[in-house]
């Protein structure tokens, strides 16, 4: 989500941005050591970060009256895990407020919580379990976790103004209302990201699957079986 100057009261914008401070440290910490652990991560890393910064660019108008589009972080929430995917996020975040105007810089912290934070830590949490199962191939997990990546950033995103905006006292009735307003939009868009997401992931363990197994991602079978339905 990117919330614009201007849209939440500054002592929220400073409570959200004290809150999303520990993980984006941690997160840069965990990139410097998978960088240093080995290097050809690197592009996957890039073109994580380019997918979120193009999909989440893509804003559609819902019919009662807000904006709702992909967030892009399933993806890389999946291969590299929520700490590394904060640090993406809030990269492309400062990125399309300078560039494109897309969002704000006050609101900075806000936003990162519930995109860049929020959202890939659901999503890592849906993938590895599912991938735990065994039963769970690469492509169908990532599509779960990017739908959910999705959702739960919303839905962060509708407590996040709840909490600014109360509706005649009640944070509650302010939190479902908002997510009702982007429930509309939100849920298809979700679903049409995960298939997208599913795609490219099963695209790179194509292509590179050399890399998918560093990372733990994917097993010396399924590699088999992938380069196999390519054949």
């Amino acid at each position: 989500m990117h919330f614009m100057d201007g849209f939440l009261p500054i002592g929220w914008c400073v409570f959200w941005a004290v809150l999303s401070a520990p993980f984006l440290i941690y997160g840069m910490w965990k990139i410097t050591k998978m960088i240093n652990k080995d290097r050809r991560i690197l592009p996957l890393m890039a073109v994580c970060g380019a997918f979120i910064f193009v999909i989440s660019l893509v804003d559609i108008p819902s019919p009662t009256g807000s904006c709702s589009h992909p967030t892009g972080t399933g993806l890389s929430a999946s291969f590299f895990g929520p700490a590394v995917t904060s640090v993406l996020g809030l990269i492309i975040l400062v990125f399309q407020a300078l560039l494109l105007g897309h969002g704000g810089f006050t609101t900075l912290g806000a936003s990162a919580f519930s995109m860049a934070i929020m959202g890939p830590l659901a999503a890592w949490l849906v993938f590895t379990g599912l991938r735990k199962t065994r039963h769970v191939s690469l492509g169908p997990a990532v599509f779960c976790a990017a739908v959910v990546a999705n959702c739960v950033t919303y839905l962060v995103t509708s407590l996040q103004i709840a909490l600014a905006y109360p509706v005649e006292g009640s944070v509650l009735t302010a939190f479902i209302a908002a997510a009702v307003v982007f429930a509309v939009v939100q849920i298809p868009i979700s679903i049409i990201e995960g298939i997208i997401s599913g795609l490219v992931a099963t695209y790179i363990a194509r292509i590179k699957p050399e890399i998918l197994k560093g990372l733990g991602i994917i097993t010396d079978e399924e590699i088999k079986k992938i380069l196999g339905e390519k054949a």
